[in-house]
């Protein structure tokens, strides 16, 4: 059965969540960004897919892209991501680059290149669960704390800064205090704060399928290197164990080390590496 389109992300959710629930540590993006498409997102531009191997087969694949942005493949097998290559040439003849694990965007790009080797990694990351949390000992000075709305100008121009920082795309209106102010009215934004002046942020996904995802950690250029970051990804980790969360899910930029190396203090542990690929437009088939 061939992959099967569709713009409804209630239709995804409904159809693709038995797949995502069989590994919903691999499959957290799919999962966090969906359902936050399906709750908020209406209106907003968005591609779903799924896939079965035969007409009576489950769902066995999935994929999500929010154009101009690249598609996220969800774990899969290369056939999958094979078959996806003319669905989304039909709709996005001028894909430059995916996102995924290793072997399913490599067999993407391969077919839609036409030949090995025609892209390059532009982007690595590694996801990380969480095991016996270990908090910073001795614990910076400050306090973890919810954010409140008093700190939503600020804590907007740190998404901001944050999505520059880590190469994101930036919102086009620059504007992020409705995001933000999503995360602090659902209590899932906690600050590292020191006599009430917020050093350092972190914020954590809902819990879908058992798992959270923390995402962004920031700590504004003047503060770091002085625990803040650890302290506030500590006290966030611990809020969606408390919240009920079996997997807490973190990633982490392979270019730092400094991150990764955090990570592992606190008790997150390597689970499986991603990457962005970018095609060579003068070989893409």
């Amino acid at each position: 059965m061939a992959w099967q389109l569709t713009d409804d992300a209630g239709e995804f959710r409904t159809a693709a969540a038995p797949c995502l629930a069989l590994d919903p540590a691999r499959s957290t993006l799919l999962l966090t960004i969906s359902e936050s498409l399906r709750t908020n997102g209406a209106g907003a531009p968005a591609r779903f897919g799924y896939w079965r191997a035969s007409e009576d087969a489950p769902v066995s694949a999935a994929f999500l892209q929010t154009p101009p942005l690249r598609p996220l493949l969800g774990p899969m097998p290369d056939r999958a991501a094979r078959e996806l290559v003319p669905v989304l040439r039909a709709v996005d003849p001028s894909l430059s680059s995916v996102q995924g694990e290793e072997a399913c965007v490599r067999a993407f790009a391969a077919a839609w290149t036409g030949q090995p080797g025609g892209w390059r990694v532009s982007h690595r990351v590694r996801l990380f669960r969480l095991g016996e949390l270990t908090p910073p000992d001795p614990a910076p000075a400050g306090r973890a704390r919810l954010a409140t709305a008093a700190d939503l100008p600020l804590l907007a121009e740190w998404m901001s800064a944050f999505a520059t920082d880590t190469g994101q795309p930036v919102r086009a209106d620059g504007d992020y205090r409705q995001a933000t102010a999503e995360r602090v009215v659902d209590g899932r934004l906690w600050l590292w704060d020191i006599a009430g002046a917020p050093v350092a942020m972190a914020s954590v996904s809902p819990i879908l399928a058992g798992q959270a995802r923390v995402a962004p950690v920031y700590t504004p250029l003047g503060l770091r290197g002085r625990g803040y970051g650890g302290a506030v990804t500590a006290a966030v980790s611990r809020a969606a164990l408390d919240a009920g969360a079996g997997q807490v899910l973190l990633y982490a930029d392979l270019a730092n080390p400094t991150s990764n190396a955090l990570y592992r203090r606190l008790g997150y542990r390597p689970l499986v590496d991603s990457q962005v690929l970018t095609f060579d437009q003068r070989t893409s088939a």
